[in-house]
């Protein structure tokens, strides 16, 4: 379903287009107005894959917001949460997704709503999905951005779920002291260079870095809402910040709240790796939007239709982002990622056809990596998009091409067939 539902990625995603007939269109029609199907159970079955692939590992649970229907100063917000394997970065999949209804006036009586009527309480809600979506792992950490940088969260977070969440409050602390001030006065712990890849706006660089870090007590926000949390909570600060920036840049400087315990200038540096991991979501955002699916051309107004497309749409973005990542077939100090973390098993034979068609004779025209494996799939399907193996990495939009030219391929031999086993 969810091939059929996107298969015009990037191009703005119309019913008639997606349905190629006539006929085609009305059936999806029925399909995304069909109040069977459910954005829910959407999520649940993609969370479930995505627990089987956490067992025994060590994963970051990835939460951020994104608008996808905006409106006046508000909008439709898509919260997902995204599994990663903490030390490849190989997206595992879908741990929890829920959408957010935004809408002007609510920022006047935030402070008088209870926590669990607040937008932020999306954020609790997303870190207990991923305890039990990942509750195979060998340990779970949570990492997410400043707008998680609330008290409730780290109160009331699953105690299998450790966090990692990047400071927005320059909060009290039990001892009358301020947060940023106290990192401030924090004696340097060590040094190293991190490289910074291009983004927009910025080139790739390498920054020397300061790390300071610190164990301190936050105290309880002062409101009446908050009676019922801890007066204090225990937590670790990590500094990670850039003296002396190239002229013209804007210094790095990460302030980061943990409950990991830190204790050298080396485990400080390990923090702020697994919130660098946070790129993915920003990268899975990109997918989805403009840059990939085009999610916000759907022309589609009813809101429960459009929900269950955009609900498809991102399980599908999801599996472009694990092709982009297995392209070059680093999977870290693990084996291979299989092919059945973004494929059905019955797809094998379709991609070993076609990868024997597209192969050349020079070794850089060959597929280099083993059968079986979502880097062999992800070498189909970049070479399906366009890549010649020859000029730079294919990106998410090459892979969205390939995916969706290997989705058609594949609803055509079935529909020729009659079964699934192409």
């Amino acid at each position: 379903m969810h091939a059929r539902l996107v298969e015009s990625g990037g191009r703005g995603l119309r019913v008639r287009r997606l349905g190629g007939t006539r006929a085609g269109e009305i059936r999806l029609t029925r399909l995304l107005r069909n109040e069977a199907v459910s954005c829910e159970a959407m999520v649940a079955e993609a969370a479930g894959r995505t627990a089987e692939r956490c067992a025994g590992r060590r994963v970051l649970a990835i939460q951020d917001t994104t608008v996808v229907r905006s409106q006046g100063g508000g909008g439709l917000f898509l919260h997902p949460v995204l599994a990663v394997d903490e030390e490849s970065g190989a997206i595992l999949g879908l741990a929890h997704a829920c959408f957010m209804d935004r809408t002007q006036g609510k920022r006047a009586t935030r402070r008088l709503r209870p926590a669990a009527e607040k937008e932020s309480h999306r954020w609790l809600e997303g870190a207990r999905a991923a305890a039990a979506t990942c509750a195979l792992a060998s340990h779970l950490t949570m990492v997410a951005d400043r707008e998680s940088d609330i008290f409730p969260l780290f109160a009331r977070r699953p105690p299998e779920c450790d966090l990692i969440v990047r400071a927005s409050v320059d909060r009290a602390l039990d001892d009358g002291g301020k947060l940023f001030a106290t990192l401030d006065s924090t004696d340097v712990a060590g040094r190293a260079e991190l490289d910074l890849p291009a983004r927009p706006g910025r080139a790739a660089r390498t920054a020397k870095v300061a790390a300071r870090f610190m164990t301190a007590h936050i105290a309880r926000p002062k409101n009446g809402l908050a009676e019922d949390l801890p007066r204090s909570l225990a937590v670790t600060l990590v500094d990670i910040r850039e003296d002396d920036p190239p002229a013209g840049e804007q210094a790095l400087h990460w302030r980061l709240i943990t409950t990991l315990e830190v204790a050298s200038a080396a485990e400080a540096f390990a923090v702020a790796s697994l919130y660098r991991r946070r790129w993915a979501i920003e990268q899975l955002f990109r997918t989805l939007k403009t840059n990939g699916f085009d999610i916000e051309g759907a022309l589609i107004e009813d809101h429960a239709p459009l929900r269950r497309l955009i609900c498809a749409t991102l399980i599908a973005a999801v599996t472009i982002q694990q092709l982009v990542h297995a392209r070059d077939g680093e999977a870290g100090p693990g084996p291979l990622r299989p092919l059945t973390d973004a494929f059905e098993p019955h797809d094998q034979p379709l991609l070993e056809a076609f990868c024997a068609k597209l192969q050349g004779k020079t070794e850089r025209q060959k597929n280099p990596h083993p059968k079986g494996s979502l880097a062999y799939a992800a070498w189909v399907c970049a070479r399906l998009g366009g890549w010649t193996g020859y000029y730079g990495k294919p990106g998410p939009i090459v892979m969205l091409e390939g995916w969706l030219y290997f989705q058609a391929a594949k609803h055509g031999a079935v529909l020729t067939l009659g079964h699934h086993d192409v």
